[in-house]
Order: C-alpha cells, then structure tokens, then sequence
C-alpha cells in the first residue's frame, strides 16, 4: 500500500437545517448519538415506512465502518398520533382500538412486536433502545409545565404550542408558511394557523382508553411533544443526528425543533431567550418517498403493501433490502414487482458469488477486519475497490455507487479467496445484506399460497432428471408441465443455475 493507507474519506452527510452536504465529526469523540423517528404501532408498517429504517440501518452501519460507536434510539409511538399528521382528527391509536373492538395496549403490543419482526427480517440492527411513547408521560408533562408560561396557551380542546414565540419556526421545512397548514382543521382560538397542540383534553363526558391526569386536566400527550421528550431524556441535548421521512420535515420536525428551542430558552444556559440556532440535534436527515404508480405509499389509500405480504408471495425480505440500496436515500424510489423480481436475481447473484467463493475456501475462517487492518495487509488488487468503497459510502451514503465495487470484489480473479472474503465481509457489514451467511437456499421463500412443498418440487426434479437421462423426454416434459400447473417455474437453461423457482403471486 501507499502512504495513503490510513487516509480514509472524510464522511460527509445531507443536512436538511442547511439543504447542503457538511462533513460530521461527532459532539463527543468517537461516538455519535442518534434518534429515529419509530412507528405509531396501529397497524402495520408498510414498505415505505421502512425504507427510513433501511436508510437509518445504512447510516448507523456507515458511522460503525468510520469507526464511531453509535448510540441509536427508535421510539414507539402508542399515543397521542392523530389521524393527520399536521396535528388534526383522532388519535390513531384509539381509532384502531374503537375499529376492531380490542384493547387499545393489545393493538399496541401486537403492532410493534410485528414492526420487531420487520427490522430483523430486513436485517436492521436493533436499536440500542426503545423508547416507548407512555413510559415517559410524567417528563412530558414536567417539560411541558416548563415552557408552557413563555410559550404555550391554553384552550378548551388543550394546551397550544404557540409557534411565533420561537424564532425561525419552520426553518426546516424551508420557512414559515402558513399556506402549507391551512389543511389544519381549524380549532377555535388558535392564534396561529401552525400552532399545535402539546396536551390534548379528554372531551367532557368522554374516557379515553390511554389518558393521564395533568394540570390542564384529563388527556395524553401531542406527538411532537414525545419526541422531543424522548430524545433528550436517553441522549441529551444536542445530540448528533435526528432522522424521519421526508414528510416529517415539513410538520413533525419544525413542531420538535420549535419546543427543543422554547425548552432550552426555557431551563439551558441562556435562560430567557430561544435560540433560532439550538434545534436539540445537529444534522436533521429525511430520506425520499418509496412511490407506486399511482403515487406516494400509504395506509389512507387502503390495500398498502407490507414486508409480510411480500414475503407471502415468495419474496426475500433482503430483495427489498437491496431494491432500496440501488437507489439513493434522497432520490425517489419507484416500487413495483418487476424492479423487487430483479433485486431478487441481483440478490442471488451476490449470494451465490460469495458460496462459491466459501466453497473455495472451505477450512479457512474470516472476518470483517478494522479498515486500518485491511489497509495495511489488503492485496493491490482489491485496494482500490476499498478506497472507492470508502469514498461511496462516506460521500451522504451513496450505496448506488458503493453496490457495483461488491460486485466487482467478488468477481475480481487472481487475488487469493480469504482476502477477497475478508473484503466483501467488511462491504457487507456497512450494506447489511448478510452476505456471509445466507444461502442459496435461504432465497427461495415459498408463496403463503404455493401448492406444493420444496420438498416435494425436488422428489420430482428427481424424477425428471432420471426420465432425460432415460432420453424419456415425453416423460420429463409431462413432469415439467404438472410442476408448471402447480406454480413451478422449472428453469432449464438458467445461466444462474437456480433450477426452480415458486412464481410469484
């Protein structure tokens, strides 16, 4: 190697405060904090909920590649979501206990046990905590109480965040805009059209399911208002970086910012005036919308798709995986089962390389080493490719370009199998596609409708190998063609050599 061998690429990350790429060096050395925003747990996430935890994931795994350790908090919102997310309509929660006649806390245990299942089976390392929305109540009423005299207001329907008492209310989203909240539904009283509320009153005669006694009396917390609670009560204040959608930028984000600076005015250091420049995190980072043909995902249209369903129609999750690494997590990504159906090739593609490569090196173990390790000992060949990989991935996580030089690395000849391994195990650690350790076999997931049983797929290829070599061939098109009948695609010919696969639903 060069002299150049310790020189790694200065990570350089989007900041949505400033719409501009900055370098990051975390507030304490060596260890960045990160809050993302979770799931309100009333229904299940669907695959453009997820694509921010993919995108979270591959930041968290890119800040570990730079060496950091990471703290990492996902919440779990079980109250205080409306229907809208600009702070109208009913709590989302309590909505979806009333639509299926069960407890609200059991809908809330069972939708976020199924968001769990989500983030493993896409391989997103857990989070280093969860917080959960109605284990902090009392901090938020205690940071309400503090602001609410300089900053709050009082009405029937609850307690109002006053958003001109901050400076630069809605800086993120690019600046005050009143236009952008007239789908607010209106509340008798507010003195802004971007007011929100922070407490919201049970209405008289009425008894939530989830509601805690405050000084404003019967009610639950506002969302926004959990959190900024959340985050500075597990990582303080500031923190490194607070991620979300992208449609948190233009509501949710500006409402946390606007109390993060009325609570730091509030009880910081410079006691008595908010600070425009305080916003309680350092980089705010949104990824893009996962869109359909029809337009943006979501719930409200009815019929979205989910991480299950996929799976049910034979899907491997981490095909979805790679379909949101092969785009940019700022740019849109377009959803459709012909760009899964090809994330599923290139994913088997990927995987077969590297069972072809521990085939090769069969006695050998390996790891994914300290970049400083692979620097010093890496082969000339594959140097390179971890410099180029280095500079994708540092330059605001660009996986579309990081994704072709793991490629590359596996094909690369004439460079010995446990380096090579090492390598693609170190790229593999910051893209998260568990590269080392899934099959071939692993990729074919059967269809919650399949007629048939792998097993039983294999007892006739079987059958139909013995009737070609036979030259039986009336026999082995009949094999084929009830295999076919029953959702069987018999690939003949498959320069990948899959054999077979269950058609997708």
């Amino acid at each position: 190697m060069s002299d150049n061998q310790h020189i790694t690429a200065p990570l350089r990350l989007f900041n949505s405060l400033t719409r501009s790429i900055e370098a990051f060096a975390p507030i304490e050395d060596n260890h960045a904090r990160v809050y993302s925003c979770g799931p309100t747990v009333y229904n299940y996430a669907h695959l453009g909920n997820l694509r921010a935890y993919v995108f979270t994931d591959t930041l968290r795994r890119t800040l570990l590649w730079k060496g950091l350790s990471v703290t990492h908090i996902i919440n779990i919102t079980d109250v205080g979501h409306l229907t809208s997310d600009a702070d109208a309509g009913d709590d989302k929660m309590e909505a979806a206990a009333r639509a299926s006649a069960r407890s609200i806390w059991d809908i809330a245990a069972h939708y976020t046990q199924a968001f769990k299942q989500n983030i493993a089976d896409l391989n997103i390392i857990a989070p280093s905590e969860w917080t959960v929305a109605t284990d902090y109540v009392p901090q938020m009423i205690e940071f309400a109480e503090r602001i609410a005299p300089i900053h709050c207001y009082e009405l029937d329907s609850g307690l109002y965040f006053d958003s001109a008492s901050v400076p630069d209310y809605g800086a993120l989203a690019g600046g005050r805009d009143d236009a952008a909240h007239a789908r607010i539904d209106p509340v008798a009283g507010k003195r802004n059209p971007s007011d929100f509320a922070i407490w919201r009153k049970s209405p008289p005669g009425e008894q939530r399911q989830m509601e805690w006694d405050s000084p404003w009396g019967p009610g639950a917390p506002g969302w926004h208002l959990e959190c900024s609670v959340m985050s500075q009560a597990v990582l303080g204040h500031p923190f490194d970086i607070h991620t979300g959608g992208i449609d948190h930028r233009e509501i949710h984000h500006p409402n946390e910012i606007a109390q993060n600076q009325a609570f730091h005015a509030c009880c910081g250091p410079d006691v008595g005036a908010a600070e425009a420049g305080f916003t309680g995190a350092r980089w705010w980072m949104h990824n893009n919308f996962l869109v359909d043909r029809s337009g943006k995902m979501s719930k409200s249209k009815g019929g979205f798709t989910t991480l299950f369903s996929l799976i049910d129609a034979g899907v491997h999750p981490l095909a979805y995986r790679l379909l949101c690494l092969g785009a940019h997590y700022r740019s849109e990504l377009e959803f459709s089962a012909e760009g899964v159906g090809a994330a599923l090739t290139r994913l088997k593609r990927l995987v077969m390389g590297v069972e072809g490569l521990k085939a090769r090196a069969e006695g050998v173990t390996w790891q994914s080493p300290r970049l400083d390790y692979l620097r010093a000992n890496m082969h000339p060949k594959l140097a390179p490719l971890l410099e180029q990989f280095d500079a994708a991935i540092s330059d605001d996580l660009m996986t579309p370009r990081a994704l072709p030089l793991l490629e590359e690395a596996i094909a690369l000849k004439k460079v010995p199998v446990d380096e090579k391994l090492c390598l693609i195990a170190a790229f593999d650690a910051a893209l998260g596609l568990n590269l080392m350790t899934l099959t071939r076999g692993d990729l074919r997931v059967q269809p919650k409708d399949a007629r048939i049983t792998p097993e039983e797929i294999d007892a006739q290829l079987e059958r139909r190998a013995a009737a070609r070599a036979d030259k039986d061939f009336a026999l082995s098109d009949e094999i084929r063609d009830a295999l076919i009948a029953r959702g069987v695609d018999v690939m003949d010919g498959d320069p990948l050599r899959w054999d077979w696969r269950l058609t997708l639903g």
